[in-house]
């Protein structure tokens, strides 16, 4: 591992804090429009249609400006970088001044923009601000920021917006605010392993390494089916058992408990199994776990199955993350935020693949076997990326 001359350690337990802290705070305001847009629609007198690209605008500048903040925070000291990101995450709070529905989809795009500028700094530092070991445990609790977040966020959202719906985006601000003091005060300088050269210079050192590209191909497959199985969740409880609104609000909750749980609570199983083994058996359970959602023939048991296949997620999701970052110290910031586009990438295919094959194949049985199909695809493409072959995750080049 190699660790920058400029740097500014900090305990374990601070980075697990100010990781899980960041992660929830940017994870809420990524979900914060979902449930506000029966709201948005009636005030700015829209269709249900065009209200979605409200939620496609965070998305659209998140993905897009991600491929520019990586190599930026890559020449940078990340600390820097990372409170820079959040002075501008305050523009969420111009989202509750906006008066039509385009100065609000642009206000939520540039939310977008200063997000991609956070969560990258989060992924990179914490490889070289804590011990080898308690790689994967942290990045489990900034997993278990965006997995709770999803379950907190959006009912805390849904509760304020009743006060008025600019209430939510005035308190995600002033919580980014709270937040910027707390990483200020807390996150360590990490300064780059690399200065000087051309912006784009880090796609190039990424480009020569073909186990790293590999790995952000198989990436890439696996959000995609991931994505299919995980956006489709709510349509298949209404489809199959007749759920409402409301019984689906409750199944999410509970299913998102399941990964808050995998990603606080899977570091002791991966340091048993090891990186290596947690990758391969934790891909193979996953998508065994959706093939069995073709067998279920009750919502209560659809949501036992789907929460236990959000814990082997929130287990497995560090351990994905870890295995990007642990072929350079050069680029991590490109890394975490090419693994981010790959994300948006595969949410965006998943969501276009992912209904058609919920309404054309019976229960949820379409789906499940796209999924595992994307799942052993990647795993073969980790497998031609050596990411089998060493018994854990360590730096292969610098």
């Amino acid at each position: 591992m190699t660790v920058p001359s400029q740097f500014t350690p900090a305990s374990e337990p601070t980075m697990r804090l100010l990781s899980f802290s960041t992660l929830f705070v940017i994870g809420t305001d990524t979900f914060l429009t979902a449930p506000l847009l029966p709201l948005l629609q009636r005030e700015f007198g829209v269709s249900v249609s065009r209200s979605g690209w409200l939620v496609s605008a965070y998305a659209l500048g998140y993905a897009l400006f991600a491929l520019v903040a990586g190599p930026v925070s890559d020449r940078l000291d990340r600390r820097k970088v990372l409170l820079a990101g959040l002075v501008g995450f305050g523009v969420t709070a111009a989202c509750g001044c906006t008066w039509s529905f385009w100065s609000l989809f642009t206000a939520r795009s540039l939310a977008g923009v200063a997000a991609a500028f956070v969560a990258p700094q989060i992924w990179a530092s914490i490889p070289v601000t804590v011990p080898p070991k308690a790689i994967v445990k942290t990045m489990g609790y900034a997993t278990a920021g965006l997995a709770i977040a999803q379950v907190a966020g959006i009912p805390i959202a849904s509760f304020l917006s009743s006060m008025g719906w600019r209430i939510p985006f005035f308190v995600i601000a002033a919580s980014g605010a709270v937040l910027w003091v707390i990483l200020y005060k807390g996150f360590p300088n990490v300064a780059p392993a690399a200065s000087g050269g051309r912006l784009f210079a880090p796609y190039a050192h990424v480009a020569r390494s073909r186990p790293l590209l590999l790995s952000l191909i198989a990436y890439l497959l696996f959000q995609t089916g991931n994505f299919t199985a995980l956006s489709f969740i709510g349509s298949w409880l209404a489809k199959d058992f007749g759920a409402d609104q409301n019984a689906i609000g409750t199944a999410m909750i509970v299913i998102g408990f399941g990964n808050a749980i995998g990603s606080l609570t899977g570091s002791r199983l991966v340091a048993r199994l090891g990186e290596r083994r947690s990758l391969l058996f934790g891909i193979v359970a996953l998508g065994a776990i959706y093939l069995g959602t073709a067998f279920v023939s009750s919502m209560r048991v659809a949501v036992i199955v789907l929460a236990v296949a959000m814990l082997v997620g929130g287990f497995l999701f560090p351990v994905l993350m870890s295995e990007l970052q642990s072929h350079t110290d050069l680029a991590r910031g490109t890394v975490s935020s090419l693994a981010s586009a790959a994300m948006y990438a595969g949410a965006t295919v998943g969501g276009a693949i992912g209904g058609h094959l919920l309404s054309r194949f019976t229960g949820y049985s379409g789906v499940a076997v796209f999924t595992v199909i994307a799942y052993a695809v990647s795993l073969g493409v980790y497998a031609l990326g050596g990411a089998f072959k060493r018994p854990d995750f360590r730096i292969l080049e610098t």
